[in-house]
């Protein structure tokens, strides 16, 4: 794939607890640079990262609710509001994976839809955590996204017992259709990784690894 066209599915990210105001900043320059789709920040970095990438092009992408899904829908739909108010562009929250699991299908998908009001119309995806469910979990939690308004529906969120699969890839893509996106993130750390996701079906990809994987020849 073109380089130019594999950056411009990325969102080059940056969650880790110890990132600091100098590191966001090197990776809103990174996003400049090589003009990722996104970068993807804790939501106390949202305003410097929007003041960063202003008249760039590269929108600002945060976390709600995460890593675990487990908050309150109150508690992630003010976060979301919060993210908006101080200029991100897209939100990625985390799915309540033990109410998907107790079946408690109405729970997950007012869940999903307090945050989809709070995001006032900015895109918005749910990281389902695929590595806890099963293929019939991850379909109902794609349908329920769906149903509840999200954009995009995305595998992992990096910080559980696995990532990204191209099974799982497959899997959400022929759940949602392609009226929705398919977010890939978790372990893409080279070129061959985010091009076999994007076969698979991804519409976008989440990496940290984002300037090596465009690097690569």
């Amino acid at each position: 794939m073109d380089t130019k066209k594999l950056a411009g599915m990325i969102d080059h990210t940056l969650l880790k607890a110890d990132a600091t105001p100098e590191a966001v900043r090197r990776l809103c320059a990174e996003a400049r640079q090589w003009r990722f789709a996104s970068v993807c920040v804790n939501g106390s970095y949202v305003e410097l990262a929007a003041r960063e990438l202003a008249d760039s092009g590269v929108k600002v992408c945060t976390v709600v609710g995460f890593p675990l899904g487990a908050a309150s829908s109150a508690a992630k739909a003010a976060e979301a509001r919060d993210a908006v108010e101080r200029g991100a562009d897209e939100v990625d929250m985390v799915l309540n994976v033990g109410r998907l699991k107790a079946g408690d299908d109405a729970y997950v998908r007012d869940d999903v839809a307090a945050v989809r009001k709070a995001a006032d119309g900015r895109t918005l995806k749910v990281i389902l955590e695929t590595c806890l469910l099963t293929d019939a979990e991850k379909e109902r939690a794609c349908r329920i996204c769906k149903e509840a308004g999200a954009d995009f529906v995305k595998t992992s969120t990096g910080f559980s017992s696995g990532g990204a699969t191209e099974a799982d890839v497959a899997l959400m893509r022929a759940a949602v259709g392609p009226d929705r996106g398919v977010k890939a993130s978790g372990g893409i750390r080279t070129r061959s990784d985010a091009e076999r996701m994007i076969a698979a079906g991804a519409s976008r990809i989440g990496a940290s690894a984002s300037v090596a994987i465009c690097r690569e020849d």
